[in-house]
This record gives structure tokens, sequence and C-alpha cells, in this order.
């Protein structure tokens, strides 16, 4: 890599992760200023890498090994592709011109980490299953909820998982250094998911937030439902259940950590990601919360 791409590089990867909002002042949750401030992070803060110029490092043949024999890659592409076509069917739903723009660049991420793991598996010889089609959802705005919050929940266990699979060496340190990239900007989303949840529900009118309440209970219903069915593993039809792809991809490949131990990674890997953007941006808490609650039943 030259001097010159690797300063862009550098630089690229310093506006992804530290970002703030020009106008001074508290910014009211669910105000325009709101709204142009988590869209505008997400928009400004765009890493522009391109999957088919990256340079896959050449692996050893024990870290090849492992990673060919992780059982995670079809699960991996095609809950990508999911996400990318259930993003983009919502953003094609909003008239607003900033929140679609934002919203459009967030399924284009999805849609290019699916395009990152297809080159992996290319550069690596890693064999997939065929793809199942991945059809626009009926219900665009549960769809996109239903991506977020999963994302908030595989995310946040990333993380940390990746952190220890860095600290581990299971894999070359130039390969985690490559991924990188994908793991920040799930950051990325579940910050300007969170901000828009808050957004959205100030701005229905109160008799409709009800409903939008009842249907966030009952993403995470389902949510649940499909973690239990993760467990079960891949359908008879070969296709894939739905997961977020840092979890999935990143259970296998670090330290063997005591589980309070792993949480309490978890928790300093999320606070590490969010601490490069505006203080005044919300930050996701529901998973942290549900962390540190559980961190009170497990013995040190």
């Amino acid at each position: 890599m030259s001097d010159t791409l690797a300063a862009a590089v550098a630089q690229a990867d310093h506006v992804m992760r530290h970002w703030q909002y020009d106008a001074d002042g508290p910014v009211k949750i669910g105000s325009d200023s709101h709204k142009r401030m988590f869209c505008r992070m997400l928009l400004e803060s765009h890493n522009p890498y391109k999957p088919s110029v990256i340079e896959w490092p050449k692996l050893p043949p024990d870290a090849l090994k492992r990673l060919t024999a992780l059982p995670i890659w079809d699960i991996a592409v095609q809950t990508e592709g999911r996400a990318s076509i259930r993003v983009a069917t919502y953003a094609a739903t909003i008239q607003d011109p900033l929140l679609r723009e934002a919203l459009v660049m967030d399924g284009e991420e999805e849609a290019r980490h699916k395009v990152v793991l297809s080159k992996l598996v290319e550069a690596y010889g890693i064999e997939l299953a065929a793809e199942p089609p991945y059809p626009p959802p009926k219900d665009a705005e549960w769809a996109w909820m239903k991506t977020g919050f999963s994302e908030c929940i595989d995310s946040f266990v990333a993380f940390g998982l990746f952190r220890s699979a860095q600290r581990s060496g299971y894999f070359p340190e130039a390969l985690v250094e490559t991924f990188e990239p994908v793991i920040q900007e799930e950051a990325r989303h579940i910050l300007f998911f969170a901000n828009w949840v808050a957004w959205y529900r100030r701005t229905l009118p109160f008799w409709k937030r009800p409903w939008f309440y009842a249907r966030v209970a009952a993403v995470w219903v389902t949510l649940i439902w499909d973690r239990m069915a993760i467990a079960r593993g891949i359908d008879t039809d070969g296709v894939a259940r739905d997961a977020n792809f840092p979890a999935t991809g990143t259970a296998d490949i670090g330290e063997s950590l005591k589980p309070r131990d792993l949480i309490l990674l978890c928790l300093e890997e999320d606070a590490r990601r969010m601490d490069g953007y505006d203080k005044r941006l919300l930050r996701p808490t529901f998973v942290p919360k549900l962390a540190r609650i559980a961190l009170r039943f497990m013995k040190a």
C-alpha cells in the first residue's frame, strides 16, 4: 500500500469512529435537530472502502483450517442479504429526504457487508450453499425494526467476542484488522437505530404510541424465538436462520472466558466503540442494562 493510500485509509477510519454535530447546545429528542444529528452522523462517518480491492492476507495453514472449519459462513452471508433488502424496502417508504438518504446508506452498507463476506469466502476457498431469494418484506417498518433490534443484541455480543479473538490470536492480526471496519459499521448502525427509535416514538401522535410499543414488544418476542431457532441450526431446505453476522461469526473464535468476564468485556468494548461519537446522541442501552442486571447474579 502506498503512503498516500495508507494515509487516506487512516483518515477514513478516523472519521468513521469520531463524529461531532456542528450545532451547539442541547438537542431535544424527537426534534428536527435530533433527526439531522443522527442522520448526518451516519452519512458523514461513512467509510468508503471497497470490498473488491480488499487485500485479504495470506493465512498460515493452521489459521486457514480454523477459518474454513467455522460453520457460520452460510448464515452470515444470508443474514446480510436479508438485512440489506429489509432496510432498503423501509427506506423506499420514507418521504423525508435526509432520513431516506441515511436509510439508503444503511442498506447499502449492509449489502456491502455481504460482498465483504462473499469476497472472504472466495479468497479462502470456502464453499457456500446456494443462496435463497431475498424478497422485499410485506411490512417494511416491522422488518426494519426487527433488523435494528437484532443488531443491537448481536453487535453488543460481537464487540466483546471480536476483541477476545484479537487478544487470543486465534486468527492473525492482519485478518482481524482487515475485518475491523465491518464491526465498527455495526456500531454506527445501532447508534443510528437507537436514535431513530427515540425520534420516531416522539413524533408519533399520542394515540399511535401504544401500537408502536406493542410492535416493539412483539419484535423482542420474535427475536427471542429466532435465537432459539438458531440453536437448532439451519432449516432442512438449506436456508440459514436469521442472525447478525458479527455475533454468529465470532462465537467460536475468542478466548475461553467465563460468562461474567465475557459480559464485562462486551460492556467495555461497547463503551469504547461508542465513545467517539457526539455525546448528545442516544446510545443503545437496553442490552447493556440487561447485561449489568445479569452481572448482579454472577459470582466474581
